[in-house]
């Protein structure tokens, strides 16, 4: 340290200190436009002055404050204790300008408090300025002149600003000398290429010294008594090993009183985050030091509660930059607010709580930039929180996660009941530095699990394998594993504890969401529950359980694919049902995308489904159906994702197991996917049974009608089927009831397609294509295993009309047909019966048959009307009388309640009530 004592003496000009200057009387009108007198803390740190200056001579620095001329007759005033003291803090951010610290002025004055004490932060970016002026000096880097230039300036700017008169001048004078005092120590670390940690502590403190005495000159501006404190003069701390300290409460108490004895006031602007140990040497709370001192001062003098002043409006339940409906907690009690921090959560520090809770002092979280928000109030559980009617989703306050750590799993027979394992683990642990964050261990004693930062993951493996060398070559370890890319998530709720369920609804939340959990962890307390997750699942998991405690139980992505006649009718169902389904049962259906073959629309909280057709024209972009996919799915806060396909496209059901398997559930009336080839099919209803996405297709066949769910429910009762049998196409269901007497078959055909029953191509219908499908549907789902080509075409179409070119010139040309199906028709009433287009699912002869046949009038296929589907379930329960469902198989209102049938079912799979 020679180097750094002969640049002290060399910069000895530049130092001025008031030891050695004759302090002058003050008038009793002057002490409350000067700075609270202080020792210089460059006298705790041991420097020597070597003479003064004119400049020195005319500054305001006190040795101690008996150097100020003060009445020693007056009576002690004592320190009062209590309610009566309010606790204020604000952060850098809160003080970064002129204006925010007049803004500041004014949440103080407005306190009808009795008593306040304000803790303040340096001004916004002023305290990583003070470390880069160090970095700079240890550097020999001579940029840190021009640096503390910019640190004099930018509060000399505010100052001027901000003060005027006596107050502005005191305030600059005292700037001038702490700067003047900065620049030698920097001068004298520059020489020695180094700063001790207490030389660092003095230098980065400043900030708060200056922005101290401003604020306090601001209160002082509107005739209100403020004091401003040098908290190093007040708290006294000892430094411990974790780059952390603890308070000394006794010590601290004194000096208060101490203090508090020579500055009465009702107002006090505190510095925050620096302190002195008990040798006087300056040093500094560490991290999160302004809130800690608040605390700390808070605790010192009873205050009836401590306000946290920051830039948001409360404690989210969680991340809101990865929850865009994360919501602000009301309340939090002491131990849900240290477990939120401990876990990541923007909260505090968990170290801040500590002094409040031992006075049951209420910390308050607000924000300075929105006051009308009442904030997050931090305090013990009322009596009055405790309801018995509490359910599963109120006793979790919030979610935090930690990201970029990896799992280390030490197992192996050898450890089973070998007392000092643990130990020797931990101790290795350890002896590397790492901090552990999470630990597990099997009740069979085989493997210790935890998770440990993934920076230092590589050290630990190793000190593992060293410790445990002999243990590994012997077979008594089996390994120590490294899983890399992990991420915590944890729920923390004091009402958790004791409470059924809890643990059932989150992980219920995880496994629908389709996220593996690699290790768990829950304390006796039962304040939190924590799991691993991989990195990239972190977010997804965060969405999923924040979505099944706080937003409505069943909360789900709808993406709609082909906003046609169907499309469009399901969006008008949704629009006037989703009021109802949130109110009266909990479903929250939020449609995220609507996308057709050219355009697309993409919201990211919902879309307004009283206006998306205009919304479309105006913000819809070109249809992209691998970004639609993505969008629905993946960027936005709900877990649970359905994409609903209302086309008749064989391209788009083609994506059905892609999107199954990344826990998209499926929804469509399209017939594609299930009556394509075989094993696309089986491979599809594999995947559903093998995992926790939905894949459902009830519209398919006879629109609304619930076909594809009684075959089900028959089958899963082991009821066993016989032979389906039914009329399943609307528009062949018109037509042949409408064909009768001397009608001709064209001139019924010609009604269907003015009415709208047939395509805009009659011969789709009249091919018999959609009942083969159909009845290919059923058939698998009777458990055989048809191929479409399986089922003989009985087309309705003639023969010569096939090849028409159009659908105009196929209507032209088929009177002429007429004849063939007069004489058809002709014949069936003469023997009392009539024509129907039927599909038959023959399980008995596993085959399938679509035809036209013949039915007595008494049959109940020959008594439908309309567009009436019918289908009738043979079965060894239902053998001499079949079960029939019977109802409207076609038009977009009741294929499009089929749909929202099915969505609702969904609802009801992933938890909604049923």
């Amino acid at each position: 340290m020679a180097s750094l004592s002969a640049a002290i003496s060399h910069s000895s000009s530049h130092v001025a200190l008031a030891h050695n200057t004759k302090p002058k009387k003050i008038r009793q009108s002057q002490c409350r436009t000067l700075p609270l007198p202080h020792r210089s803390p460059i006298c705790r740190l041991g420097f020597v002055s070597q003479g003064g200056s004119k400049e020195a001579s005319n500054t305001r620095v006190f040795t101690s404050v008996k150097d100020v001329l003060l009445d020693e007759s007056a009576e002690k005033v004592q320190l009062p204790k209590g309610d009566t003291w309010s606790v204020h803090k604000f952060g850098g951010t809160c003080v970064g300008s002129a204006e925010r610290m007049k803004s500041v002025g004014n949440i103080i004055l407005n306190d009808d408090s009795e008593r306040k004490l304000v803790v303040v932060s340096a001004m916004s970016k002023v305290t990583d300025m003070m470390y880069d002026l160090i970095n700079r000096a240890q550097s020999r880097d001579e940029s840190y002149i021009s640096a503390l230039d910019a640190v004099l300036e930018k509060h000399r700017s505010t100052a001027l600003d901000l003060l005027d008169g006596d107050d502005l001048g005191s305030f600059l004078s005292q700037l001038h000398h702490d700067v003047n005092n900065l620049k030698a120590m920097l001068r004298a670390i520059y020489i020695a290429g180094h700063a001790t940690e207490s030389f660092t502590d003095f230098v980065v403190g400043h900030g708060e010294l200056w922005s101290a005495q401003m604020l306090s000159a601001v209160v002082r501006k509107n005739g209100i008594d403020c004091k401003w404190m040098d908290t190093r003069e007040v708290l006294i701390v000892n430094p411990t090993s974790a780059d952390q300290v603890d308070p000394d409460y006794l010590e601290s108490e004194k000096r208060l009183e101490n203090w508090y004895s020579k500055n009465p006031s009702q107002i006090i602007i505190a510095t925050g985050f620096i302190a002195s140990t008990p040798q006087n040497i300056p040093t500094t709370l560490k991290r999160d030091g302004s809130d800690f001192s608040a605390a700390i001062m808070g605790a010192l003098c009873r205050a009836g509660q401590v306000t946290i002043w920051t830039d948001v409006d409360g404690v989210y339940s969680a991340d809101p930059r990865k929850v865009n409906e994360a919501v602000i907690l009301r309340t939090l009690s002491y131990q849900e607010a240290w477990e939120m921090s401990y876990f990541g959560a923007n909260v505090l520090h968990p170290r801040t709580i500590i002094p409040v809770m031992r006075y049951n002092i209420p910390i308050i979280i607000r924000n300075i930039f929105n006051l009308s928000a009442p904030g997050t109030k931090i305090c013990h559980p009322l009596v009055s929180d405790k309801e018995e009617n509490q359910t599963v989703e109120s006793l979790v306050k919030g979610f935090a996660t930690i990201d970029n750590l990896a799992l280390v799993n030490v197992e192996g027979t050898g450890m089973a009941g070998v007392p000092g394992t643990a130990h020797a683990i931990f101790g290795a642990v350890k002896d590397v530095g790492a901090n552990v964050i999470m630990i597990s261990q099997a009740s069979s004693e085989h493997s210790v699990c935890f998770a440990v930062p993934e920076k230092e993951v590589k050290a630990v493996a190793e000190a593992l394998k060293s410790r445990f060398r002999q243990a590994l070559d012997a077979g008594r370890l089996s390994q120590v594993a490294i899983i890399p890319n992990c991420s915590i998530l944890a729920a923390v709720g004091q009402k958790m504890a004791s409470t059924p369920g809890v643990s059932a609804t989150l992980f219920s939340a995880l496994a629908k969401a389709n996220i593996n959990v690699r290790a768990i962890a829950q304390g006796c307390s039962e304040f939190n529950i924590t799991v691993v997750v991989k990195r990239e699942d972190c977010i997804k998991a965060l969405k999923a359980v924040h979505s099944r405690f706080y937003l409505s139980r069943t909360t789900i992505a709808v993406g709609i694919i082909g906003p046609g006649l169907i499309g469009s009718t399901l969006l008008e169902q949704l629009k006037d049902q989703a009021a109802v389904l949130k109110e009266e049962f909990n479903i929250d259906l939020r449609v995220m995308g609507i996308t057709g073959s050219r355009t697309m629309l993409l919201s990211e909280s919902g879309i307004d489904l009283s206006s998306w057709k205009e919304l479309q024209k105006e913000k819809g972009e070109a249809a992209d159906l691998q970004k639609f996919v993505q969008h629905v799915h993946g960027n936005h806060f709900i877990p649970n994702t359905v994409l609903v396909d209302c086309t008749a496209d064989s391209a788009i059901a083609s994506h059905y197991y892609d999107w199954l398997r990344k826990g998209i559930h499926v929804i469509t009336p399209n017939k594609k996917a299930n009556s394509g080839p075989l094993d696309q099919y089986l491979k599809l209803r594999a995947l559903q049974r093998q995992s926790y996405t939905h894949y459902f297709y009830e519209a398919t066949v006879g629109a609304g009608l619930p076909i594809i769910s009684t075959l089900r429910g028959l089958l899963e009762t082991g009821d066993k089927i016989l032979q389906i049998e039914g009329i399943f196409s609307g528009t062949l269901s018109y037509i042949f009831n409408n064909f009768m007497g001397k009608v001709a078959f064209s001139e019924v055909v010609t009604k269907a397609k003015k009415a709208g029953f047939t395509e805009p191509d009659p011969r789709d219908d009249l091919s018999g294509a959609d009942v083969r499908r159909k009845v290919i549907i059923l058939a698998r789902e009777s458990g055989l295993k048809l191929e479409l080509s399986d089922i003989p075409e009985k087309s309705l179409v003639p023969e010569p009309l096939r090849a028409s070119a159009s659908a105009e010139e196929f209507m032209q040309k088929l009177p002429q047909f007429d004849q063939e199906m007069s004489k058809k028709l002709q014949d069936a009433e003469d023997a009392g019966e009539v024509l129907r287009y039927v599909g038959v699912v023959d399980v008995v002869k596993q085959k399938g048959v679509v035809e036209l046949r013949r039915y007595k009038k008494d049959h109940p296929f020959a008594q439908l009307s309309g567009s009436d589907n019918i289908i009738a379930f043979t079965t060894t329960r239902y053998q001499k009388q079949p079960l029939i469902v019977r109802g409207p198989g076609a038009g977009a209102q009741v294929t499009a309640g089929g749909i929202f049938s099915d969505i609702l079912r969904l609802a009801s799979y992933l938890g909604a009530p049923s």
